[in-house]
């Protein structure tokens, strides 16, 4: 929707109420709860997920200075949460400020012991706002640090301290509630609750802190971590002495593999801790997760540069050497020999440059280089040992390769052909007014019916719709010449304008809001998961840049006649018969269940559906790469046997199945 302009004039001095006086300065941790947003991203389940991260990442730094071997996780049934380790515990002792450094740690942003200063070689938190901003957003926080054979306890409320750190009781006292076997005579419990004036959701996930957790533990070979969940009544424990190479085999295990034994290197170059696994399965997806002090780097980094210079030069060397690779044939690129590539990349140094607290991408220069002569090494000697590996990795790039090139002339064939017809755009699309992405809808609907009300209902200044009837490809299934080729995709590519795979330009995009519209039951619910895989597979980065929706379709409408409300389930439905019942009875009200988008007039799927005053959009996000690369493997894979074993173990949770 097209911005009007506002005219600005300029106010008399006399009003003009900016001065010295309106400047203000926020003490202590003020700051963090007036812009919690600056400190954890958002105040959604992402920020309240990255309190849970910040406290726990304190812990891992103690295992990574191998100085903890246990860390224990308690989601509480009162919604606070619990993390306790055998490290060091923070430290009690008077601080320079007058303060017990205890106290400092926990009030004071940038204070910490990750600043050089010799608490720690390696670490993940570098601003020393972690703990501290946690403080701040929870609602109370209890701290105990058990050292020198002492127990010291100091409690905060929104972060401001109760009382002064004291000394309170023996190491008894401090595992009391603890694993009897755990002995502790060292170590720092945490206890934190979110607080519900900052946080718009206070429900943690099980799941995604699992995950979290033994990913950890993978990176951190020898640590046990135990979480435990008191809503459910569930509990995990986490220890592998594989590290990454287990870390791997997990991501792997629903597939087929080329190597069956994943190539491994660990090595330490100048200080710099470097360790890579990587195995090949039978698909076409590159599966890479990179770690820089246990931090997630989403982004990629140097470490990512360096690894991928190593595997492309590495290969086609011993491609060479072996005869597997003949002369006449041009050297693999580097997306040829990463078409099905599972790899963790680890690597541990001393002052990490990372881009902003959230930390998602490593910028040290010299880590290129050191991951890229450890990585060379370690494939090179890997291959030399199991030149069968080396042959059916190998045949395996070139396939990619021949596809690859297959898929740039049916790309280049799809350019052709648009700038023949004028860049003329798909037939069935009904294009919008608005010329400017960041206000252009799209709208990919299932089935021509529902397409034809969808043009009648929308607003076409600024939503376009693109009915697409049928299921379309399993992109899973299918590489990039073979996607290209399908009548149902191609359309799609072409009003998107944007390329596809190594091409996509982001810049280029049509509209900044692509919204999937399908029908409420399975068959809709399966084509927005094929919609959803190609995207996940072709075009990631609309996904990353928040560009992709879900829509939600009413499955009923309950009517009296003069009044109208929309149900998008069974539950919502009751409620709405019982607030248009006037004594409690489903008298003179009307319930009509939607069978499909086609049944809903123009006017009808406006209202519930598409007017941005009253829709509901759910924004698609991957919150772990490894995990929303297994989903799509098991449920959309060629492999039978893990997408039916997912199914039986996941059946359970079903509460509405609609058959």
């Amino acid at each position: 929707m097209t911005a009007q302009p506002v005219r600005r004039t300029r106010r008399a001095k006399s009003e003009d109420e900016y001065t010295a006086a309106t400047i203000q300065v926020l003490e202590g941790l003020t700051a963090v709860r007036k812009r919690p947003g600056m400190y954890v991203g958002s105040t959604d389940s992402r920020g309240l997920h990255q309190l849970v991260w910040e406290v726990v990442d304190n812990s891992i730094d103690e295992a990574m200075a191998e100085v903890a071997s246990r860390i224990d996780v308690t989601i509480h049934a009162d919604g606070s949460v619990e993390v306790v380790d055998d490290g060091r515990g923070i430290p009690t002792g008077r601080h320079a400020s007058g303060k017990s450094a205890l106290e400092v740690v926990h009030t004071v942003l940038h204070a910490g012991g990750k600043f050089g200063g010799g608490g720690y070689k390696v670490s993940g938190g570098l601003h020393g706002v972690g703990v501290s901003v946690v403080n701040a957003l929870s609602s109370d926080m209890h701290v105990e640090v058990l050292r020198d054979n002492k127990r010291w306890v100091q409690d905060y409320v929104r972060g401001d301290p109760r009382s002064t750190v004291r000394q309170s009781g023996s190491a008894k006292e401090a595992n009391r509630g603890l694993d009897p076997a755990w002995h502790r005579t060292s170590g720092t419990r945490t206890v934190f609750r979110p607080d519900a004036e900052i946080f718009d959701t206070l429900d943690f996930s099980w799941e995604l802190i699992a995950t979290r957790l033994r990913e950890s533990a993978y990176l951190n070979k020898g640590l046990w971590i135990r979480l435990r969940d008191e809503r459910s009544d569930r509990e995990k424990n986490f220890y592998f002495e594989g590290g990454v190479t287990s870390f791997v085999r997990h991501l792997n295990r629903r597939r087929e593999t080329l190597n069956p034994r994943p190539i491994h290197v660990e090595r330490v170059v100048d200080g710099t801790s470097v360790e890579v696994a990587l195995q090949y399965n039978d698909g076409f997806a590159e599966n890479v997760l990179a770690f820089a002090n246990n931090i997630n780097t989403v982004d990629g980094g140097t470490h990512v540069t360096g690894f991928r210079a190593a595997l492309t030069t590495s290969l086609n060397d011993w491609a060479r050497r072996s005869g597997t690779l003949s002369e006449k044939e041009a050297n693999l690129s580097g997306d040829d020999v990463r078409e099905g590539l599972t790899a963790v990349i680890s690597v541990k140094l001393t002052d990490p440059q990372f881009e902003g607290q959230t930390k998602a991408k490593l910028g040290n220069a010299e880590v290129k280089g050191i991951v890229q002569a450890v990585v060379t090494d370690g494939i090179v000697q890997h291959l030399e040992e199991n030149p069968a590996d080396g042959r059916r990795i190998v045949e395996k790039s070139l396939t990619a390769a021949r596809a690859r090139e297959a898929a740039r002339k049916a790309r280049d064939l799809v350019i052709r052909k648009g700038a023949l017809e004028g860049m003329a755009l798909p037939g069935k699309l009904a294009d919008c007014q608005e010329r400017d992405p960041a206000q252009s809808e799209l709208y990919i609907v299932e089935g021509d019916s529902a397409g034809g009300s969808a043009k009648q209902g929308r607003d076409r200044r600024f939503q376009a719709v693109l009915p697409m009837f049928g299921k379309m490809l399993n992109v899973e299934k299918a590489r990039l010449d073979r996607v290209l080729s399908s009548d149902k995709i191609r359309p799609l590519v072409i009003a998107l304008g944007a390329g596809i795979g190594e091409t996509f330009d982001l810049s280029k995009l049509r509209y900044h809001r692509i919204c999937l519209l399908s029908d409420a039951d399975v068959d809709g619910a399966h084509i927005s998961t094929l919609l959803l895989t190609f995207f996940y597979r072709h075009m990631p980065q609309v996904i990353d840049n928040g560009y992709l929706f879900l829509c939600q379709p009413p499955l009923y409408r309950v009517s009296t006649g003069k009044v109208t409300r929309y149900a998008k389930d069974e539950k919502e439905r009751e409620q709405a018969i019982k607030e248009l019942s006037r004594d409690g009875k489903t008298k003179n009200v009307t319930v009509q269940r939607f069978k499909g988008l086609g049944e809903m007039n123009p006017g009808q799927l406006w209202e519930t559906t598409m007017n941005p005053e009253t829709r509901t959009l759910l924004r698609v996000e991957v919150a772990d790469a490894g995990e929303a690369d297994e989903v799509f493997s098991t449920l959309m894979g060629e492999r039978v046997e893990p997408r039916r074993d997912f199914i039986r173990g996941e059946a359970r949770k079903v509460r509405n199945l609609d058959i």
